[in-house]
């Protein structure tokens, strides 16, 4: 156990928290952003949100899945994830880092996994058990489990995709969502998404 704080700790400590950046918020797609549903349907829903933040994994586990059945399976809604780092940063970068490490076509199997587990990582004050097991149901040993959590260059990525998203992010908290540019700060519904989503596909209306 404190073997694995150590070498986590070696590589987590340079992770800082990046300041939001105020500058305007951008919809267009980045090759390293996780996106899920329609690549040419008339609604993005982006979402910045982190792997250690409690309302994030609310809305994660209670409201997402019916979201996703929705809007994202039915082809009508394009859905961006976007990487934040909150404290703890430590339980945020191994969460993201875990993730990708399963691969694209299970990121967001596994981030799931990862929110779930998150209340257990609180209650413990263990990363490693909680998030070993989120690992293991993904197919992951523990020995690549820990080649994960400890890879310089996976930690250096999440670094820089962080601080992108941070400079054209115009949000201050998680999670945060824009459903073609409306933005929605913190929890919500899955009737708020259908209110915003319907605000989205009335056409806008013509300047006089």
């Amino acid at each position: 156990m404190r073997q694995f704080k150590a070498l986590f700790l070696v590589m987590i400590t340079s992770l800082l928290m990046v300041g939001y950046g105020e500058s305007a918020h951008s919809a267009v797609v980045n090759g390293d952003d996780m996106v899920m549903g329609n690549p040419k349907a008339k609604i993005t829903v982006v979402e910045y949100a982190s792997a250690s933040c409690p309302h994030c994994a609310v809305f994660a586990i209670n409201v997402f899945p019916a979201f996703k059945a929705k809007y994202i399976d039915t082809g009508q809604v394009k859905y961006v994830f976007r990487e934040v780092l909150t404290e703890p940063v430590q339980l945020a970068a191994a969460g993201f880092i875990l993730a990708r490490c399963t691969g694209k076509q299970n990121y967001f199997k596994t981030l799931d996994g990862v929110f779930h587990a998150q209340q257990e990582v609180y209650e413990t004050k263990s990363l490693r058990d909680p998030l070993l097991k989120v690992a293991k149901s993904a197919g992951l040993t523990e020995d690549q489990f820990m080649a994960c959590l400890t890879d310089k260059t996976a930690l250096d990525n999440l670094n820089a995709r962080v601080e992108r998203i941070a400079k054209a992010g115009d949000f201050d908290s998680t999670p945060t969502f824009f459903i073609n540019g409306q933005k929605l700060i913190g929890e919500h519904s899955l009737a708020d998404l259908d209110a915003a989503i319907a605000a989205a596909k009335k056409p806008a209306k013509a300047k006089k």
